[in-house]
């Protein structure tokens, strides 16, 4: 994927809590996330077809 420029954070960040929050960056193959206190930490990257099956299976998390 390479190192993705168009990072993004969640639309429910606010002003309080602005820098606690997860960016996603997309490419037409792949979404990249990561923590937006530590960008430097690391990504996980999926394809981009599977985003949004993470995403209601974290949803569903208990």
């Amino acid at each position: 994927m390479g190192t993705p420029d168009n990072w993004r954070k969640s639309s429910y960040s606010g002003p309080d809590d602005g820098n606690n929050c997860v960016e996603i960056a997309t490419t037409a193959t792949h979404t990249a996330i990561r923590d937006s206190k530590d960008p430097a930490a690391g990504t996980l990257t999926v394809p981009a077809g599977s985003f949004a099956l993470l995403i209601d299976a974290l949803k569903k998390a208990p």
